[in-house]
């Protein structure tokens, strides 16, 4: 079996884009993190312990701060 591409592989703007991604996927997870700490528990559907794994674990290219945004509060 052939091995994966490796870093110093890919082109030039392949590497801002994959770095740029990450650096988003941080921010989505830092920021919903932040958010379900200081939210009280009355305004988040669902238990606040349950939402930090989806949030963690669960983040597939930020569905899950994505979802905790859409679904996990309340207004």
């Amino acid at each position: 079996m052939g091995k994966g591409k490796q870093w110093s592989d890919l082109s030039p703007r392949t590497r801002r884009l994959l770095i740029a991604g990450a650096v988003i996927e941080t921010m989505l997870k830092a920021v919903a993190l932040v958010d379900l700490k200081r939210r009280p528990a009355s305004e988040v559907r669902g238990p606040k312990w349950a939402w930090i794994p989806v949030l963690t674990v669960v983040n597939s290219l930020g569905c899950g701060p994505l979802a905790y945004f859409a679904f996990g509060r309340r207004r």
